[in-house]
């Protein structure tokens, strides 16, 4: 049984064997020596834990409060392994954005067909600039036999060119777009191929009598001027959301130019290179600029690529912006937070902000990760296989989030993925339907880009603000590109006089013109049916049931000083017949080609006065109705409509064709 002391023993006790020990000797005590024995392992067990609780601290400690760093290669910069605590997870940065992505107040407003939409990236400006410096050069090529060009023949030029691409023939020759047999009936509506051969050789963009002292300072010089207004009306017009992407591309030429590139990994390996901006979700191309190279005497660029996106994203605020490697680097983060804008993008291994650790793959598990921290910079290194890495930087993520896919990437990685195809996507969709021709003027070849473009963003524009716009159909841009040439074509053809050789044109010429006519007809209004008056010819009454408009059919009618015979009319739906039968006198208009006509149906609005219909039965020569008003007679008549036709307007027609 173990004693009990009590606290006037204890302290005797511990007086004692402390003059003990002074003195040397030993307790003889059993009892009071396996008592002091129990006190000191207990003593000696809290102080062991209090030093391991130090040396855990010593060792433990650094890794929580001062977590792992490495420093980069030029030293200026360190990273840590553990994000900063303060700004956790992904920066919303759509925060500070003011307006919402999609088509500007002005677009919308001025938007009010497909036509119009693609004439908001070519001001009247810039029309006159085509059209002064296309007739300038067409004068000095062909002298006095140059006619001034207009616009709605320039635009006609445009509508062929966007049809060809629409038809996949924009590496088709031009005669086999225009051959009778092969070609297409809209081309040979349009305009001759002479013409088309005119425009494309004459079509300038400055004045070349000047040219020679701007490409001194300037090698953009030929198309400088229509290129900078053109650029400047592509972010009038759309706002980007959120997600926005900086990459090169590239417009295939391989004629000569003082500043064509090489780039094996584009389809077109030899073409101008062009620095482009455009939205990651549409592709809506808001920015580009022409890459010219060094300017003569200047040293090499250096950083051209962080000069490249700044001028890029001059006019946004809250944006993310998605670049490749050659654009990427610590200094470019950092200038555009400062312009509230995050970045994302790989970056090339060489680069001295980097640390070792994160560049060296060699040793490392595949399908692992390892971040990298600073305030406000995120760097990540994935091994997609064994001794390779791919290396991404980010102002956006400050997380180390991982997939569950099976192989395991992070989510930079995956939203990189999601944003980085813009521009890429761009060059192939405008690649489906180009207009691009063969030229060897390289500013034909970017003029070709700027239809190509604008054709595409106008899609964009339209697609937004007519959401309802052929919902469903798998090819929505083919026939907004269809409609867009034809509409840019039909006025040109509507003012067209002289007469197609084929049948095929010229049905199609006619089916314009008709239209043309009934959309006149319906703003004038309706006219009073009566006694039909062209210029000072009285004709005698007719007898008009519904009249339809367009020419009218005629029977036979008798050429010269004629007098009409009285005809017979019945009700008109323009308003009451005023007309009792009477003989009409002499034409005072020249001859007339009014004989007793049977009128067919006619909707409302004033009738027009067409060329007469000649029958089969009429043995005299007729006046051909294709040249008028010049007095041609023949004796030629149409097999099929019985009309009067000479010998250039006569198409000769096999059986099988007939039939």
């Amino acid at each position: 049984m173990t004693r009990k002391y009590t606290a006037q023993e204890t302290l005797e006790y511990l007086l004692q064997s402390d003059d003990e020990e002074e003195e040397g000797t030993e307790p003889d005590d059993p009892v009071e020596t396996s008592e002091e024995e129990d006190f000191t392992e207990a003593d000696l067990s809290f102080m062991e834990a209090d030093t391991e609780d130090e040396d855990s601290e010593e060792e433990g400690g650094p890794e929580r409060e001062g977590p792992e760093t490495y420093r980069s290669r030029n030293g200026e910069i360190l990273w840590s392994s553990i994000p900063p605590p303060q700004t956790q997870g992904r920066a919303r940065a759509e925060e500070i954005r003011r307006n919402s992505p999609g088509p500007t107040r002005y677009a919308c407003v001025r938007a009010e067909d497909i036509k119009s939409t693609f004439e908001l990236f070519f001001l009247s400006s810039m029309q006159k600039i085509l059209l002064e410096m296309s007739n300038l050069e067409g004068h000095r090529v062909f002298g006095d036999e140059w006619c001034n060009v207009d616009w709605d023949e320039i635009q006609a030029f445009i509508g062929l060119l966007i049809l060809a691409g629409v038809l996949k023939s924009h590496h088709e020759s031009a005669s086999s777009l225009w051959d009778s047999e092969m070609g297409r009936a809209i081309f040979r509506t349009t305009m001759p191929l002479k013409k088309f051969k005119r425009l494309t050789r004459i079509l300038r963009f400055d004045d070349k009598r000047s040219r020679a002292a701007r490409r001194e300072k300037d090698k953009l010089a030929p198309i400088r001027e229509m290129w900078e207004r053109w650029v400047e009306r592509l972010p009038l017009m759309y706002r980007p959301d959120i997600n926005t992407t900086v990459d090169e591309s590239l417009v295939g030429f391989r004629g000569r130019c003082p500043f064509k590139q090489y780039m094996p990994k584009k389809p077109a390996k030899y073409g101008i290179k062009i620095w482009a901006a455009c939205d990651a979700k549409t592709s809506y191309c808001f920015n580009m600029q022409v890459y010219t190279g060094k300017p003569p005497g200047m040293p090499h660029e250096r950083n051209l690529g962080k000069r490249i996106v700044l001028e890029m994203l001059n006019d946004l605020q809250g944006h993310i912006v998605t670049c490749d490697n050659f654009f990427t680097s610590y200094a470019l983060g950092s200038e555009l937070l400062m312009r509230k804008i995050r970045m994302i993008g790989t970056i090339r291994r060489n680069k001295p902000e980097l640390p070792s650790t994160l560049t060296n793959a060699r040793g490392r598990a595949q399908f692992s990760s390892l971040f990298a921290y600073t305030e406000t910079h995120t760097i990540m290194s994935y091994i997609p296989k064994k001794n390779k890495n791919v290396l991404l930087m980010s102002t956006v993520h400050q997380d180390t989030a991982v997939s569950e896919r099976e192989d395991r990437k992070p989510d930079m990685i995956l939203y990189y993925n999601s944003t980085k195809g813009g521009v890429d996507n761009l060059d192939k969709i405008v690649a489906t339907y180009t207009c691009r021709r063969k030229t060897a003027r390289w500013p034909m070849a970017l003029f070709y880009n700027m239809i190509d473009v604008s054709a595409y963003n106008a899609f964009v524009i339209w697609r937004e603000i007519n959401p309802s716009w052929r919902q469903g159909d798998s090819y929505r841009r083919r026939h907004f590109l269809e409609e867009l040439g034809k509409a840019l074509v039909f006025p040109f053809i509507q003012t067209r006089r002289h007469i197609p050789r084929t049948q095929a044109s010229l049905d199609l010429m006619r089916k314009v013109q008709e239209c043309d006519e009934e959309a006149v007809s319906s703003t004038v209004g309706p006219s009073q049916a009566g006694p039909s008056q062209t210029g000072a010819s009285q004709a005698g009454p007719s007898q008009t049931g519904p009249s339809q408009a367009g020419p009218s059919q005629a029977g036979p009618s008798q050429t010269g000083a004629s007098q009409a015979g009285p005809s017979q009319t019945g009700p008109s739906q323009d308003g009451p017949s005023q007309a009792g039968p009477s003989q009409a006198g002499p034409s005072q208009d020249g001859p007339s080609q009014a004989g007793p006509s049977q009128a067919g149906p006619s909707g409302a609005g004033p009738s027009q006065a067409g060329p007469s219909r000649a029958g089969p039965s009429s043995a005299k020569r007729k006046r051909c109705t294709m040249c008028l008003p010049k007095d041609f007679k023949t004796s030629i008549i149409c097999s099929k409509c019985n009309t009067a036709i000479c010998k250039r307007h006569s198409v000769v027609i096999c059986h099988n064709c007939d039939l």
